[in-house]
């Protein structure tokens, strides 16, 4: 049976959407334990009350940590991070996206839990266990082109790539309500505990049922197999690759995606680490809905990402546009509105308003995601896991650059303060429209293109 025959409920079925959605649930838990923190630190270091034997009411913190340490704590995984973006590429090309990814996360995992006694015997401590997640989460946005170098026939790259990636995002969601719940009901300790168990559960489930190669599937029907090899060919698990490395770093288009990648991270990375604290602190809303709050973006966020990629595939597909054409459009496109919106932030005249922008903001981000975040797989398919490797090495110094910037900034929590921060934020969103307008393709290089046998 052709695949344009089946039903739905065959559609579904089908194991490359049960890699998604596995790999979307990776992404998902994966971001649980990363983001903590960043509800975690807002109730680790705020005052409540306590009393005394004696009756004498105190006001104490669990952590006495000054702005400069908790930007260093916040920014700590970042360090770690970085580390591994290219040489977790590498791994998922030779050894299989899907297994670097679980062993990482595990690892990962075992960590958090171990978070609050690190926590607890000093900050050194706590940085170090934050920067080795790091290190164990790097490989997770490169080896997940790795997956899809090998499950993803050409149409489905985008739909199939957004739909995972929007687990990251959609694990925010999730992550900074519950978070902020676990918080105030069972202490931020909690905080690490669960979001490390459910984690462990993904990874084993993932080991049990998922392969990194369709010839590999116990499951996959022999149509789809087919399918899947006369639109991809054999995998190339085991083969050689050579990689061009003085072409990558000669190319343009490498560059395009490069730094959209860091320019989109930028503002990104900035408010997810800050946003809490942004809506506690100078918005005056408490824990439990700063969490809620900060939470919307990314909300809105996963659901963009979703139907800007099934959005941007069916333009392809049906020629409406070239593939060149539609990431500037969606990539260009999406960074000129959050420019935008991120400037009218500055000038918003209640919390509310400020909360709706922030949130249209980021959530539009989603549609970049939809261009530079799968235009590796378009501009050389065998090389894109070790191109996202690079293009988030360098997108990984803006999670360290961008909260450090501002936490230099932010000294008092003034609204000014937040104000030359939005500004930055704007200023590198329309950088990335530009140099992405310029210089991006959608066309595969020359130097990506296999050598074809005679």
């Amino acid at each position: 049976m052709a695949e344009t025959e089946l039903s739905l409920w065959q559609t579904l079925k089908l194991r490359r959407n049960i890699v998604a959605l596995m790999a979307f649930l990776g992404f998902l838990v994966g971001y649980t334990i990363r983001v903590n923190l960043s509800v975690a630190i807002v109730s680790m270091t705020q005052n409540y009350s306590f009393t005394a034997e004696n009756g004498t009411v105190y006001n104490k913190t669990d952590f006495d940590w000054n702005p400069s340490q908790k930007g260093q704590i916040l920014s700590a995984f970042f360090y770690g991070y970085i580390m591994t973006q290219l040489f977790g590429g590498w791994l998922g090309a030779k050894f299989g996206g899907g297994k670097v990814i679980c062993i990482g996360l595990f690892i990962t995992a075992l960590l958090a839990l171990v978070s609050p006694i690190a926590a607890n015997i000093g900050v050194v401590l706590f940085i170090i266990i934050r920067v080795l997640q790091g290190i164990f989460e790097g490989a997770m946005f490169p080896c997940n082109h790795a997956i899809w170098a090998n499950w993803s026939p050409p149409h489905e790259r985008t739909r199939l790539s957004s739909f995972t990636f929007s687990g990251s995002f959609f694990g925010t969601v999730v992550t900074f309500p519950v978070c902020g719940f676990l918080a105030d009901k069972f202490g931020w300790q909690a905080t690490f505990y669960i979001p490390g168990a459910l984690t462990i559960i993904w990874c084993i489930v993932w080991l049990i049922w998922i392969s990194d190669y369709p010839e590999e599937d116990r499951w996959i029907t022999e149509s789809e197999l087919q399918y899947l090899q006369e639109t991809l060919g054999q995998s190339k698990r085991g083969k050689q690759i050579s990689y061009p490395w003085k072409e990558f770093f000669k190319s343009m288009p490498v560059w395009a995606i490069i730094s959209s990648h860091f320019c989109e991270n930028w503002g990104f990375y900035t408010m997810l680490t800050l946003l809490p604290s942004y809506i506690t602190n100078s918005l005056h809303y408490d824990v439990q809905m700063s969490g809620f709050l900060s939470a919307l973006p990314f909300l809105l966020m996963s659901i963009t990402l979703q139907i800007g990629g099934i959005f941007v595939d069916f333009l392809r597909k049906k020629e409406i546009f070239t593939t060149t054409q539609v990431r500037k459009i969606f990539n260009c496109g999406a960074f000129l509105i959050q420019t935008v919106f991120m400037l009218l932030t500055i000038y918003a005249t209640s919390a509310l308003l400020s909360i709706i922008l922030i949130t249209v903001t980021i959530g539009i981000g989603a549609f970049t995601w939809t261009a530079f975040g799968v235009n590796h797989l378009d501009i050389a398919p065998q090389h894109a896991s070790v191109l996202m490797g690079i293009s988030s090495t360098f997108a990984t110094t803006s999670g360290i650059l961008g909260p450090t910037v501002a936490g230099r900034i932010i000294k008092h929590e003034t609204q000014e303060e937040w104000n030359l921060v939005f500004f930055i934020i704007a200023f590198v969103y329309f950088f990335g429209a530009v140099f992405y307008g310029i210089f991006g393709s959608g066309e595969v290089q020359w130097w990506a293109k296999e050598e074809q046998n005679s």
